[in-house]
């Protein structure tokens, strides 16, 4: 009978990459930790209260438990393509404290996940460093994938970095995409209902963490969508299907839209429904953040379509409030691509 593998999450947000690990059955875990306080009390509803609500540093700093994989995808902000890219954000130097968790834990593997653009910043090449002769974690080699969640059986073209860990005398890990065609939003979304008329969670509390906090919230639940100007809902009747805010007339134009035709396309813009979403991010609900619109309807997708589109299983469970649950649908890995990882190093290890 295969081995079960255990794991440490860090950096751990709500759980996608933990929600992959486990969707193969071979990976369990017992540690986590995670800043966010609604975030860690989604984590620990759908994993266990195992997570440690707080700062990596104070956590790291500790007796760490042994682990046989550990996965984390430091905060992005510092190196996304959206972001200020300030070397100084405090955010960029997370990476450090993953590296001192590898070295004290010492798994048989490991997973960084980040934007693309970490590759090429300076704190990955220090990160690099580590592994070479000489090096704090000289026993480890690391192989880059430069990865589309799309690939991988999620629902929208999400391109990410990939660095995955393991012994140096080990052959490589091979982490392959699925075949056949990308998964499309409208099969992402199977049959949630089209009208969507809350615009409120339900009234629910629960204990986690020692916390009390909003939730749990179950898919059903967090189909909500928001309460739009009427300007908004004015905009939103006058993009056709596959259009976006270069449609509509110039009465209901920001003055910026008419005075610049190039840019991005994708504001105000109506996901197509036959092809893959663009990026989820954190304010997915608001459509002139992004293509966000409903392939059809006149409204933003909701929080359950986002958390489709991201490859969360329906029966996954959501704590916190609307604006809270949505930056944690933005933020996660998409399970999918998380489970293609896991059974790449599970086939890794099962192959010697």
């Amino acid at each position: 009978m295969p081995l079960q593998l255990s794991m440490i999450d860090l950096f751990a947000g709500c759980g996608g990459l933990t929600a992959g690990f486990t969707a193969t059955g071979r990976v369990d875990p017992i540690a986590a930790v995670e800043l966010d306080e609604d975030a860690a009390a989604t984590y620990a509803q759908n994993f266990g209260e195992h997570v440690y609500v707080g700062d990596i540093a104070e956590w790291v700093a500790g007796d760490l438990p042994a682990a046989d994989i550990i996965v984390g995808g430091p905060p992005c902000q510092g190196f996304s393509q959206l972001g200020k890219k300030d070397p100084n954000d405090p955010r960029s130097i997370m990476w450090s404290h993953y590296v001192e968790a590898l070295i004290k834990v010492r798994p048989r593997y490991f997973v960084l996940e980040n934007v693309p653009q970490f590759l090429k910043a300076p704190q990955f090449l220090e990160f690099s460093a580590e592994f070479r002769r000489g090096g704090r974690l000289e026993d480890y080699k690391i192989e880059v994938f430069k990865v589309n969640a799309a690939d991988y059986g999620a629902a929208q073209n999400r391109r990410r970095a990939v660095v995955v860990g393991s012994p140096r005398a080990s052959a490589n890990v091979r982490l392959e995409g699925l075949v056949g065609a990308p998964i499309s939003v409208a099969s992402a979304w199977r049959d949630m209902p089209t009208t969507v008329t809350e615009t409120d969670l339900p009234t629910s509390s629960t204990v986690l963490n020692g916390r009390i906090v909003p939730g749990p919230f179950k898919l059903q639940d967090i189909h909500v969508t928001r309460r739009p100007t009427q300007l908004s809902r004015s905009r939103y009747a006058a993009i056709p299907v596959g259009g976006d805010r270069r449609d509509l007339p110039d009465d209901l134009k920001a003055p910026c839209w008419i005075k610049h035709t190039s840019g991005s396309a994708d504001v105000m813009g109506r996901l197509h429904a036959d092809r893959p979403s663009v990026t989820i991010r954190t304010e997915f609900y608001k459509p002139e953040k992004g293509r966000y619109l409903h392939p059809t309807a006149n409204r933003p997708i909701t929080h359950a379509e986002a958390a489709l589109i991201q490859g969360f299983d329906e029966k996954f469970g959501w704590c916190g409030t609307k604006v809270s649950i949505a930056k944690q649908i933005g933020n996660a890995v998409p399970p999918p691509l998380a489970s293609a990882i896991a059974l790449a190093l599970l086939a890794h290890h099962d192959g010697g």
